[in-house]
């Protein structure tokens, strides 16, 4: 396994093809997008990634170009083939060169292209769906593309690099013409293996010590085959192989029973993120606009205070084990009666941010929140009255009078919304309506998290993509991260690991877990004896309950620090963070690119 270093790009034409491209729909997006401005600054013009055109993101994320004439040649030369190519800039640091693609036309003869598939892999895509069908048609498009454009390019250097099997039609299109890069950021059955609540890791590492090769009937016990066998094919028929992390890179070693040539950690560009200074300001705004909507959510059905109170999220798929979802949930559970027990005044108010289908809004809730909209608006209205009333008091040296001050009229309204606000009760333990079997809500009562007024713990599932005009929290991801003490991800499942990386980049606590690619990362490269702002959570080789009490002691830590304390800390992780710079990892990318034009040379 070879970790990059500091070289000169030999490659002069760079096509990097991913579904993601211009299509935000999972983490790889946040890997092209973050080292675009990388990528342009070593191949300049001649860096085009490539993605699916979809018209309603395809206005949000691109502004329009007029392409290069030979692209122009080749664009009408496809269309007549139903392939609509369109040429655009990525509005993304570093504006690169994107080319979208509609691949409808394409799908239609989707049956032909898989027959294909089966013929020369033995890639089993009978009966599949449009989850599999449309990544294949969009892929395959992209590489008669790739390949019409090898000639505007005579004499240079050209190398693709692929991202995921959902690229892998183009990549076993090319085969043989160009150099290829794939990368796998997690295989298909491992991650369904683990979803499964199945001992992944132990497993592998069976395999490995034992030399037990994959029993090929495996991933059709689950229906990824054709998933599996496209990756597999593209692992085996690439130039360079590679993945994110070198847990992942055992995985794949079993998985897909090849090793990865290099491993390409992902990372952020820090520059993008706030300095302390401005992310202290930053926090001190959005953790007053996550106070105000706990405020019209709890305090309808009782008093809390949120002077101390403390903001903790967790983030990510819908995977309940995958993503740890169940052991954070059994320690909040623990912590929330230490909190009561030991009698601590201050709240913690935990959100966890996981995006589900069927959900409803809750109605009762955005009227809370209109109708404390409303009262902050009416004080705000009477706020001059109060103000001219002291002053005049204070002037005459008189002492302030609330009878004086308040006007009678102000006071009676002040009783009206008063009643208005109050509901029966408990407050709700989702923000949305969701199903009753909902897994999140079961192991909320399961754990005694029912948002009582005497829990210390109060649990939020926010089921729903985060926006700045939703009607609810109003807040962005970055906002509601910003505006909170700590993120927690302490994940089973998770080749790398974005979201606590974004986290100490914005300066705030985040948790990981040593079975995740950029936990190990932080674990090679920190002392976790002195604690520092990014917490690793060690999951592998231990139970269940001995997870559970490892980061029951670590909420415990961090709520029990004072602000002092925290502050350091804060900076420690932001010190982390910059470890994982795309200034420093993406020399890897570079050192893969060079070692595929090598190997393609020798082949």
């Amino acid at each position: 396994m070879i970790i990059g270093y500091n070289m000169k790009a030999n490659a002069d034409v760079l096509f990097e093809v991913s579904f993601e491209v211009c299509n935000k729909v999972g983490g790889i997006y946040a890997v092209l997008e973050s080292k675009a401005a990388r990528m342009v600054d070593i191949y300049k013009k001649n860096y085009f990634a490539i993605g699916p055109y979809y018209p309603e993101k395809a206005i949000l994320e691109t502004i329009k170009q007029k392409p290069p004439k030979y692209l122009e040649k080749i664009f009408s030369s496809l269309e007549k083939g139903g392939i609509k190519c369109y040429f655009r800039k990525w509005l993304v640091q570093g504006t690169p060169n994107v080319i979208l693609i509609n691949f409808s036309k394409v799908l239609e003869k989707v049956n032909d292209i898989k027959a294909k598939l089966w013929e020369d892999y033995k890639i089993d895509s009978l009966g599949t769906k449009l989850d599999f069908d449309e990544p294949v048609a969009w892929s395959t498009a992209v590489g008669i593309l790739i390949e019409k454009l090898i000639p505007c390019f005579e004499n240079k250097k050209i190398v693709a690099h692929f991202h995921e099997w959902l690229s892998g039609a183009a990549l076993l299109h090319l085969k043989g013409k160009i150099p290829t890069i794939f990368t796998t950021h997690a295989t298909m059955l491992g991650r369904t293996i683990a979803g499964w609540g199945e001992d992944l890791y132990e497993e592998v590492n069976d395999a490995i010590n034992n030399n037990i090769p994959l029993d090929p009937k495996r991933p059709y016990k689950y229906g990824v085959q054709a998933k599996h066998q496209m990756e597999k094919a593209c692992a085996e028929n690439c130039t360079i192989f590679s993945t994110t992390s070198e847990i992942t890179a055992k995985e794949a070693s079993y998985i897909l029973g090849k090793r990865p040539d290099i491993i390409l950690p992902n990372g952020l560009d820090i520059e993008r993120f706030p300095t302390m200074e401005e992310f202290a300001l930053l926090h001190r705004k959005y953790r007053a606009k996550i106070k105000h909507f706990l405020r019209a959510y709890f305090n309808p059905y009782y008093k809390i205070d949120l002077w101390d109170a403390m903001i903790f999220f967790t983030a990510g798929r819908y995977e309940f084990r995958n993503k740890g979802y169940d052991v954070f949930i059994e320690a909040l559970g623990k912590l929330n009666e230490k909190m009561k027990n030991e009698k601590l005044k201050k709240n913690v108010f935990v959100f966890f941010f996981i995006p589900r289908d069927n959900i409803r809004e809750n109605i009762e809730l955005i009227e809370s929140i209109q109708l404390y909209d409303d009262m902050r608006e009416f004080v705000e209205d009477e706020l001059p009255w109060i103000e001219e009333m002291t002053l005049d008091l204070l002037a005459k040296g008189k002492m302030p009078k609330m009878k004086v001050i308040f006007r009678k009229e102000f006071l009676e309204e002040c009783k009206r919304k008063i009643a208005a606000f109050k509901r029966k009760g408990d407050p709700p333990l989702s923000a949305y309506i969701v199903d009753e079997d909902d897994l999140i809500i079961n192991a909320f009562k399961k754990n005694n998290l029912l948002n009582k007024e005497s829990d210390k713990v109060k649990v939020i599932f926010y089921p729903s993509y985060l926006s700045t005009t939703d009607r609810l929290l109003g807040l962005n991801f970055e906002q509601a991260v910003q505006g909170s003490h700590l993120g927690i991800f302490p994940s089973y499942y998770e080749p790398w690991g974005y979201t606590p990386l974004e986290c100490a980049a914005n300066g705030v606590l985040s948790v990981t877990s040593d079975l995740a690619g950029f936990g190990i990362f932080i674990k090679q490269n920190s002392d976790q004896s002195i604690k520092p702002g990014i917490f690793v959570l060690e999951r592998d080789g231990k139970t269940r309950e001995e997870v559970v009490e490892k980061l029951y002691k670590i909420l415990w830590d961090v709520v029990t620090m004072n602000r002092k304390e925290r502050i350091p800390k804060k900076a420690q992780a932001k010190d982390l963070a910059s470890l994982a710079d795309w200034k420093i990892l993406i020399k890897n990318y570079v050192q893969a690119h060079n070692m595929a034009l090598e190997r393609f040379k020798n082949r």
